[in-house]
């Protein structure tokens, strides 16, 4: 059976709105962005999910420990949400990365990784997720370049479009991961 994935990003931090790209750097959210997350909280409290994964990024924890205080639901820190790892670029301006995304593909970042890398590290996560979470509904706490990822993987989407594309924040994503959504001739 498939597992039905609620994808949301982490809630606005102080970096966000300093239009700073804050990649493997914790980052805080920022007061707006504590009252996204309890909304984000109210938005999915009726879901049905049997976990939540997050990215084990400061901004990430945050965002989930507001949106989600609720200790029945198990709560799962995994390193391959992070943010793509901009490397000696960690915490430069958004109008750099902005620039910066399209060559990054396939090429990493100085003393970083390319979104290709974390494209492979999304695809590990999802593979894992299938075995484990077989039929049940879970909700992915984030950053930008593993929803790409995800819509690459499972949608088709070319990582050219997507890392060329403006972030447009909308209230959560909803995926269907299958094991054919994971097999070779999909993995782009």
């Amino acid at each position: 059976m498939p597992v039905q994935i609620i994808y949301e990003t982490h809630s606005i931090t102080e970096d966000n709105e300093h239009g700073t790209a804050t990649g493997w750097l914790p980052g805080a959210l920022s007061a707006a962005g504590r009252a996204a997350a309890a909304a984000l909280g109210e938005r999915r409290r009726d879901s049905g999910a049997a976990a939540i994964y997050v990215s084990d990024l400061l901004r990430a924890r945050q965002t989930t420990d507001i949106a989600f205080p609720d200790p029945s639901i198990p709560v799962i820190s995994d390193t391959r949400l992070r943010e793509c790892n901009y490397g000696e670029w960690n915490g430069m301006a958004v109008s750099r990365l902005r620039v910066e995304r399209a060559q990054r593909i396939h090429v990493p970042f100085p003393g970083g990784e390319s979104y290709r890398q974390v494209v492979d590290r999304t695809r590990a996560f999802l593979a894992d997720l299938l075995a484990a979470r077989d039929g049940q509904t879970i909700i992915v706490v984030a950053h930008s370049a593993n929803r790409w990822a995800i819509e690459h993987l499972l949608l088709g989407t070319s990582l050219d479009v997507l890392v060329d594309a403006d972030f447009a924040w909308q209230p959560g994503w909803e995926y269907r991961l299958d094991a054919g959504a994971l097999a070779p001739n999909r993995m782009g």
